[in-house]
């Protein structure tokens, strides 16, 4: 019988949001006043972990679907933190906050932001084990149904892409120091950021099993749309990657550093002409699609390539005038990033 305690309100949504808070701040805190940047991340992580277990435990009498929902966001949360700390300790800063560690706003501005990040991915196990849900468990089914096991399936494989990329991408800048290699080994070889589409699959998986609280059982109206209404969740940080601060950060200022750096410039365009922003594809296959094709179905939207002519001050201060018959921006150094080099260039 569901005895789940209430606590302020009967999701879960005002508790969770005040220890997400207080967690915050109290991290905040230490990184402000050591100028400790080390704990940023595992802070992040770790408060998954926290609000999952803490909602859990509320519940008192889980079934198994919240169970392994409950779990599998504490495994992935508990992960990525403990990685992100063994990085920044190893490499002994977060450059993230090279220009705002003794600011104080701009740097709690950071902390506010994962408060947000962490409260809204965690929403669809928060409200799968809140009270408003646990009063209808007799109508629920057990876990096993069709969207549980496939929830299951995707869960393990980005759990795996992500973990497993993370490793090849760490283990291959720490043999590669000086950023002029290209990493397109292992799932790098399919995709540009596997880790990134890893980490995606993960929270619609999670949120699937939990979702099938309400499309495979018979719960009241307002706790069935609430338990819809969270994929929010897995969207807030499908956005957070493509638009704000994973693709934005990494796709057109990394082709731009390359450039203008001279660091392996024309390898590193024929790899981004060849291998997918996102989704895995076989290079084979995705170097001969259409433009369009990858603009729409695979989403190298023109916000993440890299043009020379438009994109690099040191292009600009080389222009010249170009020769009797070559038209002006024709020259190899100006494609832009995403285009593949023909043999002839």
């Amino acid at each position: 019988m569901a005895d789940a305690v209430h606590v302020l309100d009967e999701y879960y949504l005002a508790i969770t949001l005040l220890v997400t808070v207080a967690y915050q701040l109290f991290f905040f805190s230490i990184a402000f006043a050591l100028k400790f940047d080390k704990l940023t991340d595992f802070a992040g992580g770790t408060n998954f972990v926290l609000l999952a277990a803490l909602t859990l435990g509320l519940s008192r009498n889980p079934d198994a679907r919240q169970v392994v929902a409950s779990a599998f966001i504490m495994a992935w949360g508990l992960r990525l933190s403990l990685f992100l700390l063994f990085r920044v300790l190893r490499t002994g800063k977060d450059d993230r906050f090279d220009g705002t560690r003794d600011r104080f706003f701009p740097f709690l501005g950071f902390w506010v932001f994962q408060m947000l990040w962490v409260w809204t991915v965690s929403l669809p196990v928060t409200i799968l084990n809140s009270p408003a849900v646990r009063q209808y468990a007799a109508r629920i089914p057990a876990f096993g149904t069709g969207r549980d096991i496939a929830g299951v399936v995707l869960f393990g494989i980005g759990f795996v892409m992500e973990t497993v990329s993370d490793a090849q991408k760490f283990a291959f800048r720490s043999r590669n120091p000086d950023g002029a290699a290209i990493c397109d080994i292992g799932f790098f070889y399919f995709s540009r950021h596997p880790n990134y589409f890893g980490e995606i699959i993960i929270q619609f998986s999670i949120y699937m099993i939990s979702v099938s609280a309400a499309a495979d059982g018979h719960i009241g109206s307002q706790a069935f749309n609430a338990l819809y209404a969270s994929i929010v969740g897995p969207f807030f940080l499908t956005i957070l990657l493509m638009f704000v601060s994973g693709l934005p950060l990494s796709e057109r200022p990394g082709a731009k550093k390359r450039y203008e750096k001279g660091l392996n410039w024309a390898a590193y365009q024929r790899y981004l002409g060849r291998t997918s922003i996102l989704i895995p594809c076989p290079p084979q296959i995705y170097e001969r699609l259409p433009t369009l094709v990858k603009r729409t179905i695979f989403l190298e939207f023109p916000m993440y390539v890299f043009d020379p002519a438009k994109h690099s001050g040191a292009a600009k201060g080389q222009q010249q005038l170009p020769e009797e018959g070559q038209p002006a921006g024709s020259a190899a150094d100006a494609r832009r990033s995403g285009e593949l080099l023909t043999e002839s260039a």
